[in-house]
């Protein structure tokens, strides 16, 4: 069977999802969503950077849901990045599922269940209509801070806890709407009050939602979910790759999201955030890390140094959970409703060297 895909956006995750499925075999690209008109009747392969593939961009919501395809590929920055409405996500997810195209998002909603019947309702009645599936996947939240966790407590006779650290250093992320937009970095101590809501509901729920699925997937019931948070201002003016964080700006982020049960944390998912290797010095530093207390005590740790090939993971997930989601029954589909995802096709086997026979 070959999926028929739509790229939905075109920034540096949805690029990474076009050159993937270009090359796969039994994918192949039937559409793309553009936001900027400048981009629309441009092919795809070369907004991508592979040369044309024979797909027109276009700029139409109304062509994408007339489009015939199997699944979408949502790559686009939330909603509220343009400073609209969460709900105007869960709209535009509820349309492509309810034309009968199954949804596979890096925005966010990958436990939607968090945020309580609103969201799923709507989901799931487009899910029915459209007799379609939708999934959220990421790198983290989406896979450091989730899979991996609960696939190692399969080796666990007990669990204390689970903590998971991410330390990223955004010197060189090259997304300015990601950055600033999204984040909030750059802004002043003000600014970012103003829109604490904003982050609150993006960041915090997100992060919200993979501590409720870990809890879920191995039977904890928590408490609560108890937040804390800590800033550090640019100190100097900060040259980066998505622009310039002046000094007395936002520069660091330091978030803490603990599952609490008897009163103890039991599961942590901590975020390091730093615009700059110079902020911040005294908060932790180091590596990626994930360690599961208890009998036997485990630690994974991955090279901090891998946000540049983090765009290409986000893509990389969602592109490998195209038949898993496609062949999965209608409705939402978490991690823990669907198979393990696993790069099928991606293996590269060098092909062998005809033997030359030697002459006489």
């Amino acid at each position: 069977m070959t999926y028929k895909v739509i790229q939905w956006s075109s920034g540096n995750v949805g690029k990474h999802a076009v050159r993937a499925v270009a090359e796969r075999t039994g994918m192949k690209l039937v559409g793309m969503y553009v936001f900027s008109a400048d981009k629309a009747g441009r092919d795809a392969g070369e907004i991508a950077g592979i040369g044309k593939l024979g797909v027109k961009a276009t700029d139409d919501v109304e062509k994408i849901i007339a489009m015939d395809a199997d699944v979408v590929l949502h790559t686009a920055l939330p909603s509220l990045v343009y400073g609209e409405e969460p709900m105007a996500d869960i709209d535009t997810f509820c349309r492509l599922l309810a034309s009968g195209k199954n949804v596979i998002t890096t925005v966010g909603y990958m436990y939607p269940q968090v945020y309580g019947g609103k969201f799923t309702k709507q989901l799931e009645e487009a899910c029915r209509l459209g007799g379609s599936t939708f999934h959220s996947t990421g790198l983290n939240p989406g896979w450091m801070g989730d899979l991996l966790p609960v696939t190692m407590t399969a080796l666990s006779r007990r669990v204390d806890r689970i903590h998971v650290r991410e330390i990223s250093n955004f010197q060189h992320y090259p997304s300015p709407e990601i950055m600033f937009d999204m984040m909030g970095f750059a802004k002043t101590p003000a600014q970012f009050k103003n829109d604490a809501e904003r982050y609150k509901f993006w960041l915090s729920g997100l992060f919200r939602e993979s501590v409720q699925m870990v809890a879920d997937a191995l039977g904890v019931k928590l408490d609560e979910i108890r937040e804390k948070t800590e800033r550090a201002l640019a100190e100097t003016d900060l040259e980066t790759a998505a622009g310039l964080v002046k000094k007395g700006t936002v520069a660091g982020q330091h978030w803490e999201w603990a599952g609490m049960a008897g009163g103890e944390k039991v599961i942590v998912h901590e975020t390091v955030w730093r615009m700059h290797e110079s902020v911040a010095p005294g908060w932790p530093n180091g590596d990626h890390s994930i360690v599961v207390d208890g009998e036997p005590r485990m630690e994974v740790k991955f090279d901090a140094r891998w946000i540049g090939d983090g765009l290409q993971g986000t893509a990389m997930h969602a592109v490998n959970a195209i038949p898993y989601v496609c062949d999965a029954p209608c409705g939402i589909k978490t991690f823990l409703d669907l198979p393990w995802i696993v790069g099928k096709g991606t293996v590269h086997v060098p092909k062998k060297k005809a033997d030359k026979k030697k002459k006489k």
